[in-house]
């Protein structure tokens, strides 16, 4: 890709450039994975080359892993990086409370693992992500192969006695086969139109003998920054109570726009 970024894209890369803003020497940040999540990690490995910025990175996937290593942001485990600074990670949906759904991209045990490893999670995002009440985007749930469809069958009955409008479950596909995860598991997805009560709905998933974990992040995102294609961005900061607005200059005669594939 080259030439001049969509409204979308630029949303994006906006929403991106304004978050790194937040990573200072020295920190270990948590690289979040999705399309979004990736402008921030070519922010980053620019700032490490250009700017000499010393971070280290922990991946919430595979993929990022890669795309961080080739744009030279040095990468180690969580277990090696025991504690975060800051996680940046994209989202499928968020409300005014700043809960989320995440999951689109197949990685919400690791990116649920590694925000909740973090002093404070970035959440960058484009205003298409704004919902008044978590749902339209189905919930994604990870779970252990062995017995899925009986896990499947067991999340579909709970769903019956919690606030939901829709109780569809399909298994996640990759083309023929079932979608893998990183961790070599599945992915269902709750289409569930309207979640009520997020917080009742995280914690009985999570007790379904078969489930790994679900989509649904609460009380775990502390700021938001919203990108939009005229180059603005909104930053929300739910501890602090504040909103602002800011516009961001965009040179798009950087290298960080030549060849970018997701």
């Amino acid at each position: 890709m080259s030439g001049t970024l969509s409204p979308i894209d630029k949303a994006k890369f906006v929403a991106a450039k304004r978050a790194v803003d937040y990573v200072e020497d020295g920190m270990k940040v948590g690289l979040g994975t999705g399309s979004t999540a990736a402008w921030m990690v070519r922010c980053l490995g620019e700032m490490v080359r250009n700017d000499g910025l010393k971070i280290t990175g922990v991946a919430t996937s595979s993929r990022t892993a890669e795309l961080a290593q080739k744009v030279g942001v040095p990468i180690v485990t969580l277990d090696e990086a025991k504690w975060l600074d800051l996680t940046i990670d994209g989202t499928d949906e968020y409300d005014h409370n700043l809960n989320l759904i995440k999951g689109g991209g197949a990685a919400l045990l690791m990116e649920k693992i590694v925000a909740t490893a973090s002093d404070q999670m970035i959440v960058i995002a484009d205003l298409s992500k704004q919902v008044e009440t978590l749902g339209a985007f189905p919930l994604p749930v990870e779970v252990i192969p062995f017995g899925w469809q009986t896990t499947k069958a067991l999340i579909e009955e709970t769903l019956v006695n919690l606030d939901v409008l829709g109780r569809n479950t399909t298994l996640r596909m990759n083309g023929a086969t079932p979608c893998i995860t990183d961790e070599g598991n599945y992915i269902l997805d709750l289409h569930l139109r309207r979640i009520g009560n997020p917080r009742q709905l995280s914690l009985v998933m999570n007790q379904i003998p078969g489930v790994v974990e679900n989509g649904l992040f609460i009380d775990i995102c502390d700021v938001v920054v919203i990108g939009n294609g005229d180059g603005s961005v909104e930053v929300r900061d739910i501890n602090n109570g504040t909103v602002e607005h800011e516009q961001i200059d965009v040179q798009e005669t950087d290298n960080l726009f030549v060849d970018i594939a997701d």
